[in-house]
């Protein structure tokens, strides 16, 4: 059976610093036109406080304000959301991107890879195991800012009994990727696309945070071929791209790189 398109929307936003309500109530407005127009949408990294090693007071649990407003957006838009957010889950707080369907189910990955650069490692949790979910016919990995400098976590593996069935069709990439190293996001998003043969979305957020840093958007959707669908400049917006399903199936059977990449398990 074909692969139907997907629609996609990246809301590139200005998150306010530390405080949950007002970027809840911030994106959910930003959220609203999207009614019935699209399938999945990306919210950024720590969307509810900013990247922030000051935010572990605000960390909610999986009962919390924030997982509940996703449902309730998400039943509303008919529509996927995906976001991270800070939840303590047991003894330590994770950066936890959490995938909620208009149905009310929720999956979530943990980020593995902290970014030690700016100390998150010494007051958050990593995770370890990568995360798949299906959504509308497409596999989707979602992953968080930093993952995008491991390209072995994301590696894009085939199944021997199914050679043409790749583990994922599209990879999500939330973050805060500071304006300074903004070559190397536009960059390595063009990378997994790539060397993975599959559609890449990178939603990260705009304006300056509570630490001076600035951040300028370059959200964009990347294809296969690492050829841009979607570009976002340094500016609040929201905008959805269509995932041809049908190209992206072409692509895989006329040009199998897959068949020739090592066999390796991840540690």
């Amino acid at each position: 059976m074909p692969m139907t398109n997907l629609r996609i929307s990246l809301v590139q936003g200005a998150t306010v610093w530390h405080d949950p309500a007002a970027n809840r109530e911030y994106y959910g407005g930003l959220l609203a036109p999207l009614h019935d127009t699209t399938d999945l949408v990306l919210l950024p990294e720590t969307f509810t406080s900013g990247f922030s090693n000051e935010a572990l007071d605000t960390a909610e649990t999986m009962e919390g304000q924030t997982l509940a407003w996703m449902r309730t957006q998400a039943a509303k838009l008919g529509a996927a959301i995906a976001g991270s957010v800070h939840i303590r889950d047991g003894d330590g707080v994770y950066n936890r991107l959490l995938f909620v369907t208009p149905d009310g189910g929720v999956s979530h990955y943990d980020k593995r890879h902290l970014f030690r650069y700016a100390h998150e490692h010494e007051r958050y949790a990593a995770g370890r195991d990568r995360l798949v979910v299906e959504w509308k016919g497409w596999r989707i990995c979602p992953l968080v800012c930093y993952d995008l400098r491991f390209p072995v976590f994301s590696r894009n593996r085939y199944d021997v009994e199914r050679p043409e069935a790749l583990d994922y069709d599209l990879a999500l990439y939330v973050a805060n990727w500071p304006a300074a190293r903004d070559h190397a996001w536009k960059t390595l998003l063009r990378a997994r696309a790539i060397e993975n043969l599959c559609y890449v979305a990178g939603l990260n957020r705009v304006g300056e945070d509570g630490n001076g840093i600035r951040y300028n958007g370059d959200s964009a959707v990347i294809d296969f071929l690492g050829h841009p669908v979607t570009e976002c400049a340094d500016m609040e917006v929201v905008t959805t791209s269509t995932l041809l399903g049908s190209e992206l199936a072409r692509h895989r059977q006329k040009f199998p790189a897959m068949l020739d990449g090592d066999r390796f398990e991840l540690g």
